[in-house]
């Protein structure tokens, strides 16, 4: 500058006086500056603002090397818009907390970096050369890694409002939140390998037909009305509802998921608990994954080195043991010892002559609902011997690498899964039957329609039905059921009692409330989409368990648990 006019310094001085201190980009989703800004400052304009920008904050001390301590303000960033900054130089460009600096020492001899947005793909290249020798080595000051630190109480404590891209604002309540965060932190796997849980599924509205309380021309019906021409019926398994998170080795979980000396993935229940206390038998069912999804070259297909399933594991009684017994056995077995000396005691009277004709005939009923009632849970319990006798049928790929699967269509994910079981050598995978069903068409209604009376017969629990092109918007906007239950005569005896269909429990039944059941259902899937969606875009954990845990707390909300 010493060589040039004071009219071009002058002119100099005014253009960067000029300058804004950060720009807010993408609708507020980026935020750019020299040297990071805190989220309170994000759009606002003050001598505190600019400074912060400009030169950042720092702890009053002074390094080794003379130089300014850096206060680590993105270790405590919890901001909605990603901050891409500067200034401060370190050996390699990492997220943390949604923020990243990419000035990673171009003059000093390192790279040059920038990020496509909004991508999230970071882009370098070499330096010529050294340009100017650091006062000190490029160095990372403040924890670097892909998650930055460790999840803190305050993302989770208290009243909370969860952003989301499909549903907006979903609300916790604080009470909600004290509920999942005992689970989450007493019992669940490591939050690391905890990325998305399911939803609560909607049941069908309440039938009116002679018998049923529930049936699939209600289900076919409001998907009609939402203006949705194509479902798929998948039947429902009879097991417990497990997500499965494999990896293709362990130095991929170590790398993308932070699990170094690790587990090469994670299998556990809708609540975020292990299945099995035991490890290996853990890893014995991810390689037995890991191999089909290799032999039916799904990585390279997708594109990818891990991916999030959805699965049934089987027999329910794998880990619903504690409840068979001391619920649904209890039942049987009290049933079992009391109504043939009732009986006994009854034929005995009517042929001394007593008039016990109604009675007699109310108790052959009620002995025959309670048998009824036994043989339904029965079906939900085998004999397994280590993973002998354990069947997983894997219904939906959630997510892999840089993408969340969630709108792949039905069809398209069946058809993928298929080539998994087909590739399964051990027994282990079990497929998904399926139907596909027109609810414009009286006859496409009917064949689903026989299909669930026909499986439902032979002892099956029953169906969901859902639509076939994923996430599914109504007329009006809104985001349509991703899946409505539809279970089985027999099964909902396990679920309300063994004298259930009696026409008076039936008629007291059908004054079931619904609408709470569905509205939780439609929270939680918007919550599960936004989780994905944020570990596909690389968000750090904090930022994708935020939505993860906003749905376990949505189920401790007050609801008939038979729904």
């Amino acid at each position: 500058m010493d060589g040039e006019s004071e009219e071009f310094r002058a002119e100099v001085r005014e253009f960067i006086d000029g300058l804004v201190s950060h720009y807010v980009l993408d609708g507020g989703r980026l935020v750019v500056c020299h040297a990071g800004l805190p989220e309170k400052y994000h759009g606002r304009t003050s001598g505190r603002v600019r400074s912060h920008a400009l030169y950042g904050e720092t702890t009053g001390e002074t390094d080794e090397f003379g130089l300014p301590v850096r206060y680590p303000w993105a270790e405590d960033y919890r901001g909605r818009a990603a901050v891409v900054y500067g200034h401060t130089p370190v050996p390699e460009a990492t997220w943390l907390n949604n923020t990243i600096c990419l000035d990673t020492g171009a003059v000093f001899g390192g790279r040059l970096t920038a990020l496509r947005w909004p991508e999230r793909e970071l882009v370098d290249v070499p330096a010529e050369r050294v340009w100017y020798e650091p006062a000190r080595p490029l160095r990372t000051e403040a924890p670097g890694g892909h998650d930055g630190r460790p999840l803190d109480l305050a993302d989770v404590h208290g009243r909370r409002f969860v952003e989301t891209r499909h549903q907006g604002r979903v609300a916790v309540r604080e009470e909600n939140a004290a509920a999942a965060l005992e689970v989450m932190s007493r019992f669940a796997v490591d939050p690391r390998l905890l990325p998305y849980l399911p939803p609560t599924m909607a049941p069908t509205a309440t039938s009116r037909l002679d018998g049923y309380l529930e049936h699939p021309v209600e289900a076919f019906a409001q998907y009609a009305g939402d203006g949705v021409a194509r479902v798929v019926c998948e039947e429902k398994h009879m097991g417990s509802r497990a997500v499965a998170l494999v990896c293709r080795d362990a130095e991929v979980a170590a790398r993308r998921f932070g699990t170094a000396g690790g587990p090469a993935g994670a299998l556990y229940t809708r609540t975020g608990r292990p299945f099995f206390d035991d490890a290996s038998v853990t890893e014995e069912i991810l390689g037995r994954l890991r191999t089909a999804v290799t032999e039916a070259g799904l990585w390279d297909e997708l594109d990818t080195d891990w991916l999030l399933l959805d699965a049934e594991l089987m027999p329910w009684s794998l880990k619903a043991s504690g409840l068979l017994r001391s619920q649904y056995a209890a039942v049987g077995a009290a049933a079992g010892a009391v109504f043939p000396g009732v009986l006994a005691a009854l034929e005995g009277a009517a042929a001394r002559g007593v008039d016990v004709t109604d009675l007699l005939g109310r108790q052959r009923e009620r002995a025959r609902d309670a048998s009824a009632f036994t043989d339904a849970y029965r079906r939900y319990c085998w004999t397994t011997d280590g993973l002998d006798g354990v069947r997983l049928a894997p219904f939906q790929i959630l997510a892999v690498r840089g993408r969340s699967l969630a709108a792949l269509s039905h069809d398209r994910q069946l058809a993928l899964i298929d080539r998994m079981v087909e590739h399964d050598t051990t027994g282990l995978l079990r497929t998904t039957r399926r139907l596909y069903v027109d609810t414009a068409d009286p006859e496409s209604v009917r064949a689903g329609v026989d299909w669930w009376l026909e499986m439902t017969g032979r002892g099956g629990e029953g169906m969901v039905v859902k639509p076939v092109d994923a996430l599914v918007r109504d007329t009006s906007g809104r985001l349509v059921q991703p899946g409505i239950k539809c279970r089985g005569r027999e099964y909902l005896r396990i679920i309300y009692g063994p004298e259930y269909t009696r026409p008076e429990n039936l008629a007291r039944l059908r004054g079931r409330f619904l609408n709470h059941k569905r509205s939780l259902a439609i929270r939680e899937y918007a919550l599960g989409l936004e989780a994905l969606d944020r570990l596909a875009d690389g968000e750090p954990l904090w930022r994708v368990h935020e939505p993860v845990f906003a749905v376990l707390a949505l189920e401790s909300e007050p609801v008939d648990p038979r729904l």
